[in-house]
């Protein structure tokens, strides 16, 4: 790990030595989140577009120069990353905007964006021995934890709230992890795993405590600048719960910046549930996020539910700084935007994903969108991760099907 300098705290500046601190600044307890520190000047030695235009490992880790790991460190053997970026101009149309395109992370080995991280997780604990791994999620994070911690017999322990959809919790049982459901909510999910992982010795992998979660997400920004040929979209819209993703496409867009790959920083767009609008509020009110109480986190979009946002601060950066803004949708909104996403471009997305999407009509509906302005919606996750979900979204919708009798001649069909 050459290449990075150290982690800088986020709340005070001080800095620190990779191996000089575990995962956040002890001088503001649990809530230190760090920064990874890079020699810009060395990784430009190291890689370049034109290096990567060659490279044929479509994955995450054609980026390794830009990652906290060494070069030759194993990383697990499914293939997270590269995942398309398909042009929807029929959405495009319908909004009336030139230039749109969706990110389907769905598209992952456990079908969400949190893989990036997980993968980048099993690498760290891996580097320090840990005998397990940890991580608080309402599902997603859990999932791609598990699913790669299989990947390589790694044992790791997951705490999830008990109410989190059946087939997310049935995933990771399926993998193999030690699943323990909590009788709370995430936030009480997330302070077990903490008291948990310093009991016992675990590697914690929990999002907006350990610094390189940020690092692995990034990774998809990259592939999006890549994939539109380098030239960056002016305005990416994507879901917000804890706060990780976006501060991570943040990070991801001052590392290009930085190396000179892209000319322009997107206007970072975050979408948050109404009934999960703790960032909404703050950046609305210009509230301090270090001082704001938690709210009352009730929302169909599981993944983005959260009453404490853990990653609040590389949160708000990641919109003040881009000159982006929050955005709040109804669950209404978010679930009329499942149907519409997919029949307009094929994406099946959970009701988080599909939150990016609604997040983009509300904004092109208020006017603060250009019609001829370049437009990614980052889908983060399957809708097959939360079936039910897509069933309340068709419930709303009015649409079922059809019975008929099991006579062919009495079909007449209208197209």
């Amino acid at each position: 790990m050459e290449h990075v300098l150290g982690l800088g705290c986020m709340i005070c500046g001080r800095q620190y030595r990779p191996d000089e601190v575990a995962y956040v600044c002890p001088h503001h307890g649990d809530e230190g989140i760090l920064d990874v520190q890079y020699d810009y000047d060395r990784i430009a030695r190291t890689i370049d577009r034109a290096g990567l235009a060659a490279e044929r490992d479509f994955s995450m880790w054609r980026y390794r120069p830009l990652l906290p790991v060494a070069a030759d460190a194993a990383v697990p053997p499914l293939a997270v990353g590269w995942t398309p970026l398909y042009p929807a101009g029929r959405l495009g149309r319908e909004l009336g905007l030139q230039r749109l395109w969706v990110k389907d992370d769905g598209r992952q080995p456990t079908a969400s964006l949190k893989d990036r991280a997980s993968a980048l997780a099993v690498v760290k604990a891996r580097e320090q021995n840990a005998p397990v791994i940890t991580t608080a999620s309402t599902g997603n994070a859990a999932a791609a934890l598990s699913g790669l911690c299989a990947a390589v017999s790694q044992p790791n322990v997951i705490f999830v709230p008990a109410n989190a959809p059946e087939a997310k919790i049935t995933q990771l049982l399926v993998f193999g992890s030690r699943v323990l459901l909590v009788d709370g909510t995430y936030d009480d999910a997330f302070e077990l795993c903490l008291k948990a992982a310093r009991t016992h010795g675990w590697y914690n992998r929990n999002t907006g405590y350990n610094p390189y979660m940020t690092e692995g997400k990034k990774t998809v920004v990259f592939e999006i600048c890549e994939q539109l040929g380098w030239q960056a979209p002016d305005r990416i819209f994507v879901s917000v719960g804890d706060g990780c993703i976006i501060g991570g496409l943040h990070k991801g867009l001052k590392d290009l910046m930085a190396l000179g790959w892209i000319d322009t920083m997107p206007k970072l767009m975050g979408v948050q549930a109404a009934g999960s609008s703790y960032l909404y509020q703050a950046w609305q009110d210009n509230e301090d996020v270090l001082t704001k109480p938690p709210v009352t986190a009730v929302t169909v979009a599981d993944s983005i539910s959260a009453g404490l946002p853990r990653d609040r601060i590389k949160a708000m950066a990641a919109v003040k700084e881009t000159g982006g803004a929050f955005v709040r949708v109804t669950d209404e909104q978010i679930l009329a935007a499942i149907p519409a996403l997919a029949r307009a471009t094929g994406v099946f997305a959970e009701p988080a994903g599909a939150a990016a999407y609604a997040g983009l009509v509300k904004a092109v509906a208020q006017g603060q969108i250009d019609g001829a302005e370049a437009v990614v919606v980052l889908n983060t996750g399957s809708g097959l991760k939360d079936v039910s979900g897509a069933m309340k979204a068709m419930a709303q919708d009015g649409t079922q099907g059809e019975k008929i009798a099991p006579e062919p001649g009495l079909l007449k069909l209208e197209t």
